[in-house]
């Protein structure tokens, strides 16, 4: 006969597989969804403001990627990201949420022709997200001071709901001027609601410590090819600058130069792919006064020499944007 108080935990354990198996086939209807609107690898923006689908067929190698304020919900496939040295893994059970701009390496996993990894993505507006956060269902809920700019949260049901209900706008045309605006403010009320949702709240949080440095992140990212001031820089957070140092190494895995280097050989590495520069031409563009530097610290961070790295991507045909999740 079983003890009384093993009777909560079998019904609980219980709730937890049908919670599983609930949001496993919301999942699979997803993915449906998605590859209904989507037939070529990459990303695509969709008529719904905000939201793109992703697409891939393929591994990819690791590749740099711009990663912007913005959800992604995978619903199939795998991808690693590699922040600052830490390494976060994707699949179809997660999203990620990205509330500051990041400078990353990526790296599809796992995808096939026959099971490609599939991804809706929406793009985050801080002040819609500061007006959820001032109603009276978040008074009282204090932000998180050392949350990451990143972060990997498990795809509850009630998300992948909202989610399915948002790309059902893209065949209901007449509905989309009314429903987008609503239906993104529940998703972003459900990111909130969730576990990881201290880590938008800590950004949106005026005057929070996650805040001031998100704005001394977003100054470097506008201001990357200049010279790095640390006093300016700590300035624009109205912070001292060890206090500046710790906080921004908390958000994003970084330190502010470790940020602007990366910014800068992404970005170089972007306009050699596209745009066809050379190795000189992309180093003094992106802010580097010699060209040995930034071919040394190319090499490093790329593991060979610009122009032999260039070659080799586009003899796979892999260029690639500044937009995120592309790889």
């Amino acid at each position: 006969m079983r003890e009384p108080s093993e009777i909560p935990m079998a019904k609980q354990k219980d709730a937890n597989g049908e919670s599983q198996a609930q949001a496993a086939a919301m999942r699979a209807a997803l993915a449906r969804k998605i590859a209904i609107h989507i037939h070529s690898d990459g990303k695509e923006p969709t008529s719904v403001p905000g939201l793109s689908l992703y697409r891939k067929s393929t591994p990819t190698e690791c590749t740099s990627a711009a990663y912007m304020p913005e959800l992604i919900v995978f619903v199939q496939g795998e991808k690693r990201i590699n922040v600052g040295g830490a390494t976060l893994l994707c699949d179809e059970t997660t999203f990620l949420l990205t509330s500051i701009d990041m400078p990353v390496i990526s790296q599809v996993t796992k995808a096939s022709v026959e099971a490609p990894i599939l991804a809706l993505m929406l793009k985050l507006e801080m002040p819609t997200v500061r007006e959820i956060l001032s109603q009276e269902e978040f008074h009282g809920t204090e932000a998180v001071s050392g949350a990451r700019g990143m972060a990997v949260g498990k795809t509850a049901p009630e998300l992948l709901d909202a989610c399915s209900r948002l790309l059902n706008l893209l065949d209901a045309p007449q509905d989309n001027p009314f429903l987008s605006n609503l239906i993104q403010r529940e998703i972003i009320y459900r990111l909130l609601r969730s576990p990881v949702g201290k880590h938008l709240r800590a950004i949106a949080t005026l005057g929070e410590q996650s805040n001031r440095t998100a704005r001394a992140v977003e100054w470097l990212r506008e201001n990357y090819s200049k010279p790095l001031r640390v006093e300016e820089l700590a300035s624009v957070a109205q912070m001292g600058i060890s206090t500046l140092h710790h906080h921004f190494r908390s958000l994003t895995a970084m330190s502010p130069l470790q940020y602007q280097k990366q910014l800068r050989l992404h970005t170089a590495r972007v306009r050699m792919l596209i745009d066809g520069l050379d190795a000189a031409s992309a180093a003094f563009e992106v802010g580097y006064e010699s060209p040995s530097q930034f071919s040394r610290e190319y090499s490093r961070f790329f593991g060979q020499p610009p122009m032999r790295d260039i070659k080799a991507r586009i003899g796979a045909g892999a260029a690639t944007g500044l937009d995120s999740l592309e790889a």
